[in-house]
């Protein structure tokens, strides 16, 4: 993590799941890393995306340490106990489409909203794990409704709000990052502990190519191994 100063402060959102708790662990064996808070529903302060003020709560109290040189929101959902991805029209329900967008889209745009003005001036990098079937022109296999619209808005909002926000932090980097198939409970019913990679290899690749990032590359859509990606 040369690009980051020394002593540089990092932050994962999400850092309950596989991936992020792997980018915390990476982060707080870096020796250039002097601080990393990793956040979720329970801890302190939390961040929870079915619950809109915490987001706002959290932002407020993690303030008070200092500008973040690193922010990373691993939080996401593809199913849950109650559904598993559509594969068909048929599937689409109000119920899946609200609690995959409030995971997927809502949640990260509060982040987005209340932890970028918390983004250091020199250098500062927010990414948000996004996924590559969120890419509407490389969609050619269809299904997964739900967890592709979100994505896909997700990256609307992203590229939107760096746009935004180059005109009062020149310097920051905000980018769409999609982690390819990792090991974890998300990948776990599509055999996940078969074609994916271990948590702690995908967030190393990941850190590594933010690392490489600058300003140019600011809203822009990239994988694990720094390949752009189409919108």
């Amino acid at each position: 993590m040369n690009s980051f100063p020394e002593g540089f402060r990092a932050l994962v959102i999400g850092a309950s799941g596989g991936l992020g708790q792997a980018f915390v662990q990476l982060l707080q064996a870096n020796p250039r890393c002097a601080e990393v808070h990793g956040v979720h529903r329970r801890s302190r302060p939390r961040i929870d995306f079915d619950d809109e003020s915490s987001v706002a709560d959290a932002a407020q109290a993690l303030a008070t340490g200092g500008k973040f040189h690193l922010i990373i929101n691993a939080a996401g959902l593809l199913h849950n106990a109650d559904f598993m991805p559509e594969k068909k029209l048929a599937d689409l329900s109000y119920a899946q489409l609200e609690v995959t967008f409030r995971a997927n889209t809502f949640g990260p745009a509060l982040v987005l909203r209340h932890f970028s003005p918390l983004l250091d001036g020199e250098r500062g990098v927010l990414a948000v794990v996004s996924a590559k079937v969120g890419s509407i022109e490389d969609n050619r296999l269809g299904g997964w409704y739900s967890y592709r619209a979100s994505k896909a808005a997700l990256n609307m909002l992203l590229k939107t709000a760096a746009i935004e926000l180059k005109r009062s932090k020149p310097k920051a980097v905000l980018v769409s990052l999609h982690p390819g198939t990792v090991y974890t409970g998300l990948s776990k019913p599509f055999k996940g502990e078969q074609i994916g990679r271990p948590a702690l290899l995908a967030a190393q690749e990941m850190l590594t190519v933010l690392d490489g990032l600058t300003a140019a590359d600011t809203g822009s859509f990239v994988t694990y191994n720094g390949e752009r990606l189409p919108w």
